[in-house]
């Protein structure tokens, strides 16, 4: 099942996401609907409040990504799958770097952030097995994206009131679902 995207504006991309257990219902089928929700839209990751599910999971998948390819930072994502569960940080370390990112949910809009190149990070994988992982470049910025995601946090949060400013029309409007995605999006209703 494709799921629509939740676009900014939508209460529950703001909301702290909850923990779950193996006993979430469907669980399974969750994880591959939410695979076939990003691959629809074609993104490289997505959290369940992406689909108004305030739950702490997200998916990523790099293996669309070329291993020869000469951006490296796409190379770097080449083969890079994961499901992520009830996931925290442990530390962010290392010098912040600037990178241009995008998001499903503002669709049209890309804006340089920056964030530190390493993240240890603990989390339970699809079985709810512990694990803990340190994870660096590109690799890292993306789980800190979809974290930002069960956070309540978007990626314009991490922009300059200035330019957020300045972004602020685009945002009204994508949250009117005055938008050119091509993908399903969910906006709120007034």
């Amino acid at each position: 099942m494709i799921y629509p995207i939740y676009v900014y504006g939508m209460p529950v991309l703001r909301k702290v996401a909850q923990d779950i257990d193996e006993d979430y219902p469907d669980l399974e089928q969750l994880i591959n609907d939410m695979y076939e929700s990003m691959f629809e839209a074609e993104g490289l990751g997505l959290a369940a409040p992406q689909i108004g599910l305030p739950i702490r999971l997200f998916v990523i998948d790099g293996t669309r990504m070329d291993a020869d390819d000469d951006d490296e930072e796409r190379r770097e994502l080449s083969g890079f799958k994961k499901i992520m569960i009830n996931a925290h940080i442990v530390e962010e370390s290392g010098d912040e770097w600037e990178f241009n990112e995008g998001c499903l949910s503002i669709p049209g809009i890309r804006e340089d952030i920056k964030r530190k190149p390493e993240l240890l990070l603990s989390y339970q994988d699809e079985n709810f097995e512990p694990q803990e992982e340190l994870f660096t470049g590109i690799k890292a910025r993306v789980i800190q994206h979809e974290m930002d995601h069960v956070n309540g946090i978007l990626f314009t949060d991490r922009i300059s009131p200035l330019r957020k400013r300045l972004l602020n029309a685009k945002l009204k409007a994508i949250s009117k679902g005055k938008t050119d995605a091509s993908y399903k999006i969910r906006f709120p209703k007034k």
